[in-house]
C-alpha cells in the first residue's frame, strides 16, 4: 500500500501547499481521499483524471472536498469520458460540492455511495472501517486494511478516545494536527494539537505518524517537535510529493517542504 500526499494544509491552500488530499494505491487500485482545495494539480503530477478508481471523503468541508468538482469536470468533459466515478461520503457531505454545477454538467460522471460514520464496507481491494469523530460537521475517521498493511486517517477531529481505537496497531496514523500546542478555546472540542496527535499515536501502538492539516503558516518543525515529545515512533509532516510505503519495502521518500529529510524507517509491523 502506497500513500502519496497531495496536500496537507488546513483551512485554505498556500503558495507551497494544497489542502488535504491523499492518493492511496494498492493492487493497481487508486483511491483518492479528501480532494481539498488545490489538490487536483498535485494529482496531475502523478496521474490523469481518469486514473482515479474511487474517491472517499471524510467530511464535507471544502478544504477536504472542493477539488472533487474539477476532477469530475476533467473526467466528464473529456473526449471519451470514463465510467462514473464511485464517490463514498458521509450522508450529505458531498451535496454542496456536487451542486456547484448544474445537473447536466456532471450527469454520468459520478456514482454517489453514502455511508454513516461507524459503517464498514469494501472499497476496491480495501476493507474500510469508519468511526464518528468530533468536528464542526459529521466527520468519519477512516481505517483502510489490506493484507499488507493498515492506514488510519482521522479526517478533522477533536480529542476523542476513539482515535487510538481507530489507529490500533496501524502501520500509519495520518492525523490532523491543526495547532502545535494549544487549540483556541472555542475550537478545542473539534481540532487537535500536534502533541495530542503524538500521544494518540503512542497509545495506539501505531508504527508511524504523519501529521497533517496544519494551520497555514505553521512551522512544520515545531509540529514535529511537539509530536515527538509524546511519540517515539517515526513521524513526519504531510507535504506535497511525500510518499509513504506501507508493507513490504515500507519507508518514506521525497523531503517535505520544510527541507527536513524524510524518515526512511520502515512503517510495517511484524
Amino acid at each position: 500500500m502506497r500513500l502519496t500526499v497531495l496536500g496537507g494544509c488546513g483551512a485554505w491552500p498556500t503558495a507551497a501547499q494544497a489542502c488535504s488530499g491523499y492518493l492511496v494505491e494498492y493492487a493497481g487500485f487508486r483511491l483518492l481521499i479528501d480532494p481539498g482545495y488545490a489538490t487536483l494539480p498535485q494529482l496531475f503530477v502523478h496521474h490523469p483524471a481518469d486514473a482515479v478508481d474511487a474517491v472517499l471523503l471524510s467530511h464535507g468541508h471544502p478544504d477536504h472536498c472542493a477539488d472533487l468538482n474539477p476532477l469530475l469536470r476533467a473526467r466528464g468533459l473529456a473526449g471519451t469520458p470514463p465510467p462514473p466515478l464511485p464517490v463514498y461520503a458521509p450522508h450529505g457531505a458531498a451535496d454542496a460540492v456536487l451542486a456547484l454545477d448544474g445537473r447536466h454538467m456532471l450527469a454520468g460522471t459520478y456514482d454517489l455511495r453514502e455511508f454513516r460514520p461507524g459503517d464498514r464496507f469494501t472499497l476496491g481491494p480495501f476493507r474500510v472501517g469508519t468511526r464518528l469523530l468530533p468536528h464542526f460537521v459529521p466527520n468519519a475517521g477512516i481505517r483502510l486494511t489490506t493484507p499488507e498493511g493498515v492506514l488510519a486517517y482521522t479526517g478533522d477531529t477533536g480529542p476523542s478516545p476513539d482515535i487510538p481505537r481507530l489507529a490500533r496497531d496501524a502501520d500509519l496514523l495520518l492525523s490532523e494536527a491543526t495547532h502545535v500546542h494549544e487549540v483556541p478555546a472555542a475550537d478545542a472540542p473539534y481540532l487537535l494539537t500536534a502533541r495530542l496527535a503524538g500521544q494518540y499515536a503512542s497509545r495506539a501502538g501505531a508504527a508511524r505518524l504523519l501529521l497533517t492539516h496544519l494551520w497555514p503558516g505553521t512551522d512544520p518543525r515545531a509540529a514535529r517537535e511537539a509530536a515527538a515529545d509524546a511519540c517515539t515512533a517515526p513521524l513526519d509532516v504531510a507535504a506535497p510529493g511525500l510518499v509513504v510505503q506501507l508493507g513490504s519495502g515500507a519507508g518514506a521518500a521525497a523531503p517535505g517542504r520544510d527541507g527536513a529529510p524524510a524518515d526512511r524507517t520502515g512503517g510495517s509491523r511484524p
